[in-house]
């Protein structure tokens, strides 16, 4: 029987489920690729700390260039995450004649043509599923089930520690600092969360489903992103008055000629299945014009669905399945017509505003004058009693606007302009509201 040779680079929590599969599954592997899968070696610049798994010895290094120079390697699983050394790695692995799987979302949203071009040049492929949502084979779905249809939209929940912080948030009433702390806890945060709480991680994401849907190839860094900081436990209160939950949405829209891009904080109505979807799971609601709306739902992050993920792009890069995609589709390929981007001030949708303001005579009428200024229209309005200081004799109260469907240009105008009121105190949280 053939013998393919597989190194892993990295060996934290992902590439240790990985050596785990490879060395545990050996026969559902042979059954699944037609071959002997050996892990011939595992790269790390620490191979001696415990990891809780038995490895071997021999197949240990710290030098990556034993990797890249052992010709019986074919296959390169690269698991050490952020930019660099692992560009550098990964294009070192290629030009040695190997064949990578990622699971690195930044490195394919920031220099994804670079990768995908030296591939191409080297007679090479990359294979990326775990990139986006873990253990959610969605991506594969977008490269082939799925390319008899125009992709009409994506909405997705591709974080699960943003989902997390607003599900206890949503559930539990917690505030979100300490939410964060327990997302800590249970290790589905960092140290420092920010790109996730930011929604960078989301639109790192957005940008690989965005080339597989729609060939596009973006900057990330341009897509409009608004993270969940902002997000305070008694917006949930409210929306629940409005008939929503509060998540994190990616989306990518082609209802009309342009692609619409945005990641966002997004009220949710109770009846769609998004608003379902807690703790730190994630799904992905794809829309195409001859299938219809079809929903993927499960664990975006974690040892083993990742590790899953990874080891099926094995088994398609070993079977051949990667290399005749790759060839056929052309990611980032600059020389591929791309559907065009939508100006973000053009978007249109619905809004969520919640402003403190005066318990005077007149607030209100001075704010709704300036939405009607800006062709703005009121759906709903709740207002409510603070606990905060007393501002101009009497304590402030919380206004809450829902509207109908507006400009984005308008609504961040108008957005500017009452935040200048002088019976405004603070800024005005925005939300968009999905249909």
């Amino acid at each position: 029987m053939e013998t393919v040779s597989v190194a892993l680079i990295g060996l934290g929590t992902i590439g240790t489920g990985v050596a785990k599969i490879l060395l545990e599954h050996s026969d559902v592997l042979v059954s699944a690729a037609g071959r002997q899968v050996v892990l011939a070696k595992i790269c790390d610049k620490d191979i001696t700390t415990n990891r809780g798994i038995t490895l071997p010895s021999e197949i240990m290094t710290t030098d990556i260039d034993s990797v890249a120079n052992d010709k019986s390697i074919s296959v390169v699983i690269e698991l050490i995450g952020g930019l660099e050394p692992a560009r550098t790695f990964v294009l070192k692995m290629l030009r040695a004649g190997k064949n990578v799987i990622t699971a690195n979302k930044a490195l394919i949203a920031q220099h994804g043509q670079e990768l995908f071009d030296t591939a191409r040049g080297c007679g090479r492929t990359i294979a990326f599923e775990a990139a986006v949502c873990g253990g959610i084979p969605i991506l594969g779905t977008l490269m082939t089930s799925l390319q008899a249809n125009r992709v009409k939209s994506i909405h997705a929940i591709v974080n699960g520690t943003c989902n997390f912080i607003l599900s206890q948030m949503e559930e539990n009433g917690t505030n979100y600092n300490d939410a964060v702390k327990e997302a800590q806890r249970l290790g589905y945060a960092e140290a420092n969360p920010a790109m996730d709480v930011d929604g960078t991680d989301s639109v790192q994401k957005l940008t690989i489903l965005s080339q597989l849907a729609f060939g596009m190839t973006v900057d990330w860094k341009s897509i409009p992103r608004t993270g969940i900081e902002a997000v305070d436990a008694i917006d949930f209160r409210y929306a629940r008055e409005l008939g929503y939950k509060i998540k994190l949405l990616a989306v990518a829209d082609a209802s009309s000629n342009d692609i619409e891009l945005h990641v966002s904080p997004t009220l949710v109505r109770k009846t769609d299945p998004l608003s379902r979807v807690s703790d730190a799971f994630n799904a992905v609601r794809v829309i195409g014009d001859c299938v219809g709306p079809v929903f993927f739902h499960g664990l975006g992050a974690g040892r083993m669905p990742t590790a899953s993920a990874i080891v099926g792009d094995l088994i398609d890069t070993v079977l051949g399945r990667t290399a005749i995609t790759a060839g056929a589709l052309q990611l980032w390929n600059e020389n591929k017509r791309e559907a065009k981007r939508k100006d973000p001030n053009e978007f249109y949708g619905k809004s969520y505003l919640r402003m403190l303001v005066d318990d005077q005579p007149g607030v209100v009428h001075n704010i709704s004058g300036v939405l009607g200024k800006h062709k703005i229209s009121i759906a709903s309005m709740i207002q409510h009693e603070t606990t905060e200081p007393k501002q101009n004799g009497k304590p402030p109260v919380f206004l809450i606007i829902a509207t109908h469907k507006s400009r984005e240009g308008d609504m961040l105008e108008a957005i500017n302009e009452m935040e200048n009121i002088s019976s405004v105190h603070g800024k005005v949280v925005r939300m968009r509201v999905l249909d």
